[in-house]
């Protein structure tokens, strides 16, 4: 029974080491208004925490509470408004080199979808 203990904590120890690899330039499309919009999403992360800018039209905007767990991932980006201070949460999954999100705004929500960037 101790052998058996053993192997279950090692095998999940070693799933745990293999977090998904998020970091680099990943390109964010979305729809709005029946328009697609783009956005640049830098990502970095270490030891499970996850750090990184996103850049739209609206300028630039440090991600916060960034959290990497396994292929999922969450963070926070606050932006202006017209004049208002609005939280943007987004969790996701990463397959490959593709993220899938749901990002929630007030009582909205919304999928995007980015793509890694080739690294130049």
């Amino acid at each position: 029974m101790r052998m058996l203990t053993q192997l279950i904590l090692t095998a999940a120890l070693a799933v745990s080491a293999f977090a998904a690899d998020v970091n680099g330039k990943w390109k964010l499309t979305f729809e709005i208004n029946g328009q697609t919009r783009e956005s640049t999403l830098t990502l970095k992360a270490d030891a499970g925490k996850l750090t990184g800018k996103m850049e739209s039209q609206r300028g630039a905007a440090d991600i916060q509470d960034g959290k990497l767990d396994g292929d999922n991932i969450s963070f926070v980006v606050v932006r202006n408004f017209n004049g208002n201070e609005v939280k943007q949460q987004y969790k996701g999954t990463l397959k490959g080199d593709e993220i899938k999100f749901k990002v929630t705004f007030g009582d909205m929500e919304r999928e995007q979808t980015a793509k890694r960037m080739p690294v130049s």
